[in-house]
């Protein structure tokens, strides 16, 4: 799964001022255990990307509500693959499984 976070910027910058918005990321990043996270700009926010497998879907607040309502993130989900669920898919698509 992807989970993308763009964070409103007057709540980071406040975060950032106050101390809290590596907290805030590091309590996330050890809630998901992330295949793989990023951060950057996009839209001039600041956003995260944030690749994790979802086990379970009633995990979803778990995961949004600190970035809702510390940072006042907007949030996407979004089903992704890495290279070895790609080849799975292919080959059961080629076999007809």
């Amino acid at each position: 799964m992807l989970l993308k976070v763009q964070m409103d910027t007057p709540a980071s910058n406040e975060a950032i001022k106050q101390g809290t918005l590596q907290k805030i990321v590091e309590d996330a990043m050890s809630a998901l255990q992330p295949e793989a996270a990023y951060f950057g700009a996009e839209d001039g926010c600041r956003t995260a990307y944030i690749f994790f497998d979802l086990t379970d879907p009633s995990q979803l607040p778990k995961f949004s509500e600190p970035f809702f309502l510390q940072l006042g993130a907007k949030i996407s989900y979004r089903p992704v693959m890495n290279r070895e669920d790609l080849a799975k898919g292919l080959s059961a698509l080629m076999t007809g499984d």
